[in-house]
């Protein structure tokens, strides 16, 4: 094989590695500071939705429909001292997939149906956790915990619901159980199959 032959392959495979991360590079980049970008407490133990904490977010697009826009939640509890606890297991969403980055925004929530029964109350609260991916790449994310004062495009009860707490009221005695609930695909974008955590 000639040399310019060698040098030629050479440059083409140092070229293909290139590539993609010139791609990268050149995607356009989610605006986290966005106002667009935020989480809430859509629905808390309301009369149609009895022991149930609803979280929902939104995320800005960037205007390019190959990125892949991606959110979870999770549900926290306030300890005694004060301290914010991931409750683990079904009190979280996992990831899922909302739509491209070509919409200006994008909206999903998840309900959890909350059983707490040991004495007293439990002041819950949310966070969710975004994700831009480009190529099966994480480009760039984020994390919000729940603030009143957004209003959902689906899916609060009342209409109009947005807290940054919420508190469920203990009715017996005995473990707190949390189990994700799936919501009807009219109101909600995000559902998970129920199971249960002991906290």
């Amino acid at each position: 094989m000639g040399t310019r032959t060698c040098a030629a392959l050479v440059a083409a495979t140092a070229a293909l590695a290139v590539a993609p991360a010139i791609a990268l590079a050149a995607a356009p980049k989610p605006n986290t500071g966005s106002p667009s970008l935020w989480a809430t407490i859509d629905v808390c133990d309301s009369a149609a939705h009895p022991d149930t904490i609803g979280i929902r977010g939104s995320m800005p697009g960037t205007a390019d429909a190959h990125e892949l826009m991606y959110m979870s939640f999770r549900v926290e509890y306030r300890t005694a001292p004060g301290h914010w606890r991931y409750l683990g297991g079904a009190g979280a969403s996992g990831f899922v997939r909302v739509g491209n980055g070509a919409s200006l925004t994008r909206q999903a929530g998840q309900d959890f149906q909350v059983v707490p029964r040991v004495s007293g109350s439990y002041l819950l609260r949310g966070v969710a956790v975004f994700e831009w991916r480009l190529h099966g790449r994480t480009i760039a994310s984020a994390v919000r915990g729940t603030r009143a004062g957004h209003i959902a495009a689906a899916g609060a009860d009342p209409p109009g619901f947005s807290a940054t707490t919420c508190r469920i009221q203990a009715k017996r005695r005995g473990s707190l159980v949390i189990t994700p609930v799936t919501p009807s695909a009219a109101s909600r974008a995000i559902s998970a199959r129920s199971s249960t955590v002991h906290a």
